[in-house]
């Protein structure tokens, strides 16, 4: 539960507007929007960090606005993965504050939009955010990168995307190397053979989430031969999520990067008491 949805009840309850009963459900977690075609986990924020995010494939167009109405009305950010462009144009009718991508197949909505009437402003701001950079091996790989980038931003860390460097020119990657080093967590994405997670692994001291992407040719294996070559790496800090897993690449760097900015934004507090 947010803050501000917590000060609300308090006030309800203060002025006898809520029972003690329904104060204490409430706080306790068992928030659930039934809209009919799903239950929505309203209080998924509080025990998790984030909200809960919609896959869009399967989902009629109808369903889906149900869904987004009632985490807009809870005070979530909405983001839903996997959307086709003919579900994404019927969305942005209702909902034309909201921000589709088409190569990533994500479509996110700010609830500053639907609250204050303002515009989105890409994670509010610049100063006390985690760092994402997400790297692609290929041009091949970027749709799987888009949904991480885009799911990072949802998250509400500052990403830097750096595209094609992979291992057959290796002189790429060494030149975006800062980019790399300032992170709080790397998501790299790669069909192919794998590799390039080991290789940035090998520069950065913090986590490297690797995505294996379904690109190559036959021996591939539709992405079974990157997400072994990944599962394999001899760098220590990789970790790797499913293949073609953009969404849980973004979501799983976005979460270390906001622990981190949150203990640095604690620490640079006490430094200055």
């Amino acid at each position: 539960m947010l803050p501000r949805d917590l000060e609300q009840l308090a006030a309800r309850l203060q002025a006898g507007d809520l029972s003690l009963e329904e104060f204490l459900r409430q706080v306790g977690g068992t928030a659930i929007a039934d809209t009919g075609d799903a239950q929505v986990d309203l209080d998924r924020h509080r025990r998790c960090g984030f909200p809960e995010v919609i896959f869009a494939e399967g989902k009629t167009v109808a369903a889906m606005e149900k869904i987004f109405e009632a985490l807009l009305s809870h005070g979530a950010d909405v983001l839903a993965t996997r959307l086709s462009a003919e579900q994404a144009a019927e969305l942005l009718i209702k909902f034309p504050g909201g921000k589709y991508n088409a190569v990533g197949r994500t479509f996110r909505i700010s609830k500053d939009i639907v609250h204050e009437g303002h515009e989105e402003h890409e994670e509010k701001k610049e100063g006390g955010r985690g760092k994402v950079t997400i790297v692609t091996a290929g041009t091949s790989d970027l749709p799987v990168a888009e949904e991480a980038r885009e799911t990072a931003l949802w998250t509400g860390a500052e990403v830097k995307l750096i595209q094609d460097v992979g291992v057959a020119g290796p002189h790429r990657l060494t030149a975006n190397l800062p980019a790399l080093q300032e992170a709080d967590a790397v998501v790299v994405v790669a069909g192919m053979e794998g590799a390039l997670p080991s290789v940035v692994g090998g520069y950065v001291a913090c986590p490297v989430i690797a995505v294996p992407t379904s690109i190559g040719y036959g021996a591939s294996f539709g992405g079974i031969a990157a997400l072994l070559g990944m599962l394999n790496s001899c760098a220590a800090n990789v970790t790797v999520v499913n293949i073609d897993a953009g969404f849980k690449g973004g979501y799983v760097a976005g979460l270390i990067a906001k622990n981190i900015a949150r203990a640095r934004n604690r620490r640079t507090k006490l430094e200055q008491e």
